[in-house]
């Protein structure tokens, strides 16, 4: 089902934030690049308003300049002293022009580096505060996505702000300069540019509005590049013969956004043409009535130099001046995504006087008529769920997939909050406690748990990240899982890099990366152990091994533990069923399997599989 952002129609946006509107957006832009570089922000101004008045500077002193000559000229003097110092400033002039162009330059690479880690972290930050909802909201991906670009090429729209303000100042002293002279030539320049402004800004608008709609589409064609070219895939696309269909498929989406661009291109090339001829005409109509006034003997040469200049500089500042403000207010007008990203609030988070979590715990978490619904559904995942766990119990969650085992991991670590009934942790609301404090004291391996393309060291490490300069520890915990076994094998040791994405690194078996996953919940220490199908890539041998291991290690600790193999299963205190959202059966496992239940069925189902 598409998302609702991928109905938009190509003007909505458009509709919905006018352009002008839109411009409130640039401010916050604007205090984020400050507090990227405050220093390097204020040094870039004061040299654009400088680069900005050495135009001015050179038109006039060139006026001077040709004054002189036609001067000492008529009178047969020479060269005076006074020309070679109006010489000698319009070099300096010049000289201080190129070096002011290069100090921005210079400026302009150190913004956008600190512009671009400062919001790439606020981005990570902000990201990592939303709620797991969010993420398992198919359109959000589009709005992250737009978030991300919006946030990194912002940056051309703080230069051209910083562009625009210099053509600006520069216009203005031009602009200063022939309205001595005649008002009318500046308005006659200024009417005659008006309609290309307007044609910029109406397919400005154009162009952000089919962005917009288009933003699923590329989503897609960057999901089709990765699927068509990842190791994850390359087996199953040759031995399916896939290839050809992802290729088929790519061409497909990718022809209509060509087809949509290209017909917006060409309306835009030609409509932007046609304006551009009636500023032309402006820009000349000034020039012939300035020759037209020194032929009739009304303006000196010098006068005619400076003119002739500040008409061709102020018609080209002008045209720039419009093409940068359309530019920055259709930039404004993306900036609208990224906002609304970092305007995002998790609805999961801490109370202001939240509880710290009791160490240790002394009565258990218990689970009271809780009902569980996801976002956009209608049918519960959970239906009136009840049970305990007590400390130094171990506790064992079966059932079929999607009954909602997972799910009930989650409401317990309070990524998500219940939609129905309690969760209680020594008969205290989840909710009551500190977010960052309950995590603390879980320890989890997920069934798709992350696999970090980094150093062994850093894999485990992940699971108390403050402690990562601890080799000690680590390689404790490394041991307790028989991660250890995998690691003394790597040509590095600790210090190898795992994964292939960056050269040197070494992949692992998808049973080796579970033995370092195992690790880190091990390493976390934590007064609840939540295993997800922690042993499902391991083969019997190994998953033997880790389950000697697991009886000590769980000791005195709350140990929910998920699995298919009733090999595993069975070694937990008491064993909860679960079918339809609901717990069907509750007990140890040689009580279920004599009451003939479903625990019983499932039990020997699996067992004559191996008879």
């Amino acid at each position: 089902m598409s998302s609702p952002e991928a109905k938009v129609q190509p003007q909505d946006p458009v509709r919905r934030q006018g352009r002008l509107a839109a411009l409130k957006n640039i401010l916050p832009v604007l205090q984020m690049v400050w507090e990227s570089g405050p220093r390097t922000v204020l040094g870039s101004l004061v040299l654009r308003v400088l680069a900005a008045l050495v135009p001015v500077a050179v038109l006039v002193v060139a006026r001077w300049i040709v004054d002189d000559v036609v001067a000492s000229s008529a009178a047969g003097t020479g060269m005076t002293p006074q020309l070679w110092r109006w010489v000698a400033i319009e070099f300096g002039l010049a000289v201080l022009g190129a070096v002011l162009l290069r100090g921005i330059d210079y400026l302009g690479v150190v913004l956008r580096e600190n512009y671009t880690r400062h919001i790439s972290l606020k981005l990570m930050e902000q990201a990592s505060r939303l709620d797991l909802a969010t993420y398992e909201d198919p359109s959000f991906y589009d709005r992250l996505e737009r978030a991300r670009v919006q946030a990194t090429d912002r940056l051309v729209m703080v230069a051209a702000i910083a562009r625009f303000l210099q053509l600006g100042l520069t216009t203005v002293s031009l602009c200063v300069g022939i309205l001595v002279f005649s008002p009318w030539i500046l308005l006659n320049i200024v009417v005659c540019l008006v309609p290309a402004a307007i044609g910029e800004a109406y397919f400005g608008a154009m162009v952000y509005a089919l962005n917009f709609r288009h933003t699923p589409k590329r989503r897609e064609l960057d999901y089709l590049r990765q699927l068509g070219a990842s190791k994850e895939s390359a087996k199953e696309l040759k031995i399916f013969g896939l290839s050809s269909f992802l290729m088929r498929r790519y061409d497909s989406l990718s022809r209509e956004l060509l087809t949509d661009v290209v017909a917006l291109s060409a309306r835009a090339l030609s409509g932007l043409s046609v304006l551009s001829v009636v500023g032309t005409f402006g820009y000349y109509g000034a020039y012939a009535f300035v020759v037209y006034k020194a032929a009739r003997g009304e303006l000196t040469v010098g006068e005619l130099t400076f003119l002739a200049g500040a008409i061709a500089g102020a018609n080209r500042s002008l045209q720039e001046l419009s093409v940068t403000g359309a530019g920055i207010a259709d930039q404004a007008l993306y900036i609208r995504d990224m906002l609304a990203f970092f305007s995002l609030a998790p609805g999961i988070r801490s109370k202001p006087d939240a509880l710290p979590v009791p160490r240790p715990i002394r009565r258990g978490l218990e689970f009271r008529d809780v009902t569980f619904t996801y976002p956009g559904r209608t049918q519960p995942t959970l239906q009136g769920v009840s049970f305990h766990i007590a400390p130094g119990e171990r506790l064992a969650l079966i059932g079929e997939n999607g009954q909602g085992k997972t799910t009930l991991v989650k409401l317990m670590m309070r990524l998500y909050d219940p939609t129905g009934g309690q969760i209680l942790l020594d008969g205290v609301d989840l909710r009551d406690y500190a977010l960052e404090d309950l995590w603390h004291e879980v320890g989890v391996i997920f069934q798709d748990f992350a696999r970090y393309e980094m150093t062994a060291t850093h894999n485990i490490a992940v699971g108390r990240i403050d402690r990562s300069e601890d080799a000690e520890l680590i390689a404790q915990a490394a041991q307790k899982s028989l991660a250890n076994t995998v690691i003394e094998q790597l040509p590095l040791g600790y210090a190898q890099m795992l994964g292939r994405r960056f050269e040197g690194g070494v992949d692992l078996s998808g049973g080796e990366w579970q033995k370092i996953a195992l690790a880190r919940a091990y390493l976390r220490d934590a007064q609840m152990l939540v295993l997800d199908e922690p042993t499902a890539a391991l083969d019997a041998k190994a998953e033997q091994d880790v389950f000697n291991r697991f009886g000590e290690l769980s000791a005195g600790k709350m140990a929910l533990l998920i699995s298919h193999r009733f090999s595993t299963v069975r070694m937990a205190d008491r064993i909860l069923v679960l079918e339809g959202g609901r717990i069907v059966e509750e007990g140890p496992h040689d009580l279920l399997l004599a009451g003939g239940g479903r625990y019983a069925t499932m039990y020997e189902t699996q067992a004559s599989r191996y008879r």
